[in-house]
């Protein structure tokens, strides 16, 4: 697959206007959330979900390095929180007096009424036992932070292997392939095993171009595994940790020995074995790091018998039992850094999120390999931070489906969410397509072949020809025109709903899918917050039925998919439908069935949505809504 465009400019000068891009989307992103935090009441905050007030401490202790944490409650509250794992806070006191008190941590867990906060201090501050505390959530500048420095570094680099992979990714500099390695592996087809060959023999960086379906991981896995063969020390990275969640458990699969880095809180419970924190818990001299803490926290409460009134002597003793703890957990964190480093040099590949690559741990490691996965959804900034740690690049996605969120309006018109990936499969000629997808039935798959990957994709005969028990169709398309299903704003004015067409949703079900085999999976998606909220109510008592928006379902499949587009107006205006990415998205979820709903007298207006709409009539897969009026 070969592509002509040429990188615009000199490379520095081309990473500077996307550093440029990233201060503007960070201003837009902290602008947003100090507009509900930092000029609202505590009630206000705690109605936006941004605030826990008042807290009841349940328990208090040290966790991993020594550090001191909390575990708060919030008594019953109906509002939802936007609490994350991983996420930074500020406990603060509302009592008289301690009005100005606050430390800063970070969530180690958090569900709706419990959260657990770690803090980079030696010990809590006494205000913590005195009541009325609350916790606000923050804003996380770590990930602006961690590109920023990335992008520093790459623009301001001179020489060495960071300037190379700098002007080869980035098509300023044609990359190297040697024929060194002639491997087929028998669990690919041709496309993927070319891809594979381009993974081995590339000296510098590989693009894999793998569309929905064509078993992009299936791929990665097979490279990996060859790779580490010759001892060679591999990272897999992806901006979500679902993403790496899927590589770790599939490197497992295989028998690779692969550590997980990151938040144990945000990791998938099926790779709870291999992270850190429980790794370092099953090594043989964990006992005396645990039996070090246990003195240190001794030591501690002792010293904290003399917080009250008290003289010069007792205020020396005082200082010196805190010494002595503070030296207990010095020597506790080196033994500590010792069994990680050796859990690391032990393991076969590290995986982790794009910033999660800055992780104390591996953060001054290099790596021989390193893998960015679902790069099609990755900042450009973001995907820097493991480079820098590279010796070679792997960088595989799509970027014909949804590209990373940009908050700032003015930010995505400049180019910010261009992926990394995007640039390297345009200015590239040597890409690997993946060309077999082994998901969903020809005619689902056919009019995004036909958009987005100029017909090169081929359905595998197992799944060509598949489809839904009694059903001779896999794909229809409901038109809602003169249904007078007028489409609405939603409650917060920032997205758009449709309860006519979803209830037609529900009329189709009850009449079409009724008596399918329980064994079949079905869900319902939309591109809009506002519909997805009715699609809940109306399913929320079946639980076949996954409801999700089509951003939260990328990645995902299922055997049947229903699609509700919601948008139907006189003046023909789409909205963000004009991103077709996100129809590529939804068209490509479903196994052996795809519904898709929608007023074509508003979509087709459109010249792409027309298309699509004569695709279907032409397979006999167009039906109106008056078929299921009650």
């Amino acid at each position: 697959m070969a592509y002509s465009e040429l990188a615009p400019m000199d490379s520095s000068i081309e990473l500077g206007k996307v550093a440029e891009l990233l201060r503007v989307e960070q201003r837009e992103d902290q602008a947003i959330h100090e507009l509900y935090l930092k000029k609202r009441s505590i009630k206000d905050r705690k109605e936006a979900g941004l605030c826990w007030f008042p807290l009841k401490v349940n328990e208090t202790g040290f966790g991993l390095g020594a550090y001191p944490f909390i575990v708060v409650e919030r008594p019953v509250d109906r509002h939802r929180h936007q609490f994350q794992s991983g996420a930074p806070v500020s406990l603060f006191s509302a009592k008289e007096g301690n009005e100005d008190e606050s430390i800063h941590g970070i969530i180690g867990y958090v569900d709706d009424s419990r959260m657990k906060i770690t803090f980079h201090l030696d010990e809590l501050p006494d205000w913590v036992d005195e009541g009325k505390i609350g916790v606000n959530l923050l804003f996380d500048s770590k990930s602006y932070d961690e590109m920023f420095k990335a992008l520093s570094e790459v623009i301001n680099c001179e020489k060495g292997r960071l300037k190379e992979l700098r002007e080869i990714i980035l098509g300023y500099k044609k990359p190297e392939f040697q024929n060194r390695m002639n491997v087929h592996s028998g669990l690919l087809n041709d496309s993927q095993n070319n891809a594979l060959m381009d993974i081995l023999n590339a000296e510098d960086v590989a693009f894999i171009h793998g569309p929905p379906g064509t078993g992009k991981t299936t791929t990665l896995v097979e490279s990996i595994t060859e790779i580490i063969k010759d001892g060679k020390k591999i990272m897999v990275t992806a901006a979500s940790n679902a993403a790496v969640d899927h590589l770790t458990r599939s490197l497992a699969a295989r028998g690779v020995n692969v550590v997980r880095i990151g938040n144990l809180a945000k990791i998938d419970e099926d790779n709870s074995a291999r992270t850190m924190d429980v790794l370092l818990s099953a090594d043989r001299d964990f006992k005396k790091i645990k039996d070090l803490k246990k003195r240190a926290v001794e030591l501690r409460k002792m010293g904290g018998k003399y917080k009250r009134s008290f003289g010069r002597e007792e205020a020396e003793q005082r200082k010196l039992l805190f010494q002595e703890a503070k030296n207990i957990n010095k020597e506790a964190r080196e033994l500590e850094t010792y069994i990680v480093d050796k859990i690391i040099d032990n393991a076969q590949v590290v995986a982790c999120t794009l910033i999660g690559s800055t992780n104390e741990y591996i953060r001054n490691r290099r790596f021989d390999v390193v893998v960015i996965d679902e790069a099609g959804q990755a900042l450009e900034p973001a995907c820097w931070v493991p480079i820098l740690r590279a010796e070679k690049v792997v960088m595989a996605g799509d970027p014909f489906q949804l590209p990373p969120t940009v908050k700032s309006h003015e930010a995505d018109r400049l180019g910010l969410s261009k992926t990394l990936l995007e640039k390297g499969i345009q200015r590239h000629e040597k890409v690997a397509l993946l060309k077999v997808q082994y998901r969903m039935h020809k005619d689902i798959m056919g009019f995004s072949n036909e958009k987005f990957y100029n017909n090169q994709l081929e359905a595998h005969v197992s799944v060509s020809e598949r489809l839904l028990v009694g059903h001779s169709l896999a794909a229809e398309y409901i038109d809602t025109a003169g249904c007078g299903y007028n489409e609405r704003e939603g409650e917060d004015g920032d997205s758009r709903a449709n309860p006519e067409e979803a209830q037609l949703i529900r009329r189709y079900l009850e009449r079409e899918l009724t008596g399918i085999s329980e064994e079949n999976s079905i869900a319902v998606i939309s591109p809009y917050r506002a519909q997805i909220d009715i699609l809940d109510d109306i399913f929320a008592d079946d639980q076949r039925i996954v409801v999700n928006t089509i951003d939260s379902f990328q990645g995902q499949e299922r055997d049947v998919v229903l699609i509700s587009l919601v948008r139907s107006n006189d003046s023909g205006e789409i909205g963000f439908l004009k991103d077709y990415r996100r129809l590529n998205v939804a068209l490509t979820r479903a196994k052996k069935k795809l519904v898709v709903f929608g007023d074509s007298a508003t979509l087709a207006s459109d010249k792409f949505y027309s298309d699509f709409i004569t695709y279907m009539e032409k397979r006999g897969a167009y039906r109106t809504a008056w078929e299921y009026f009650e």
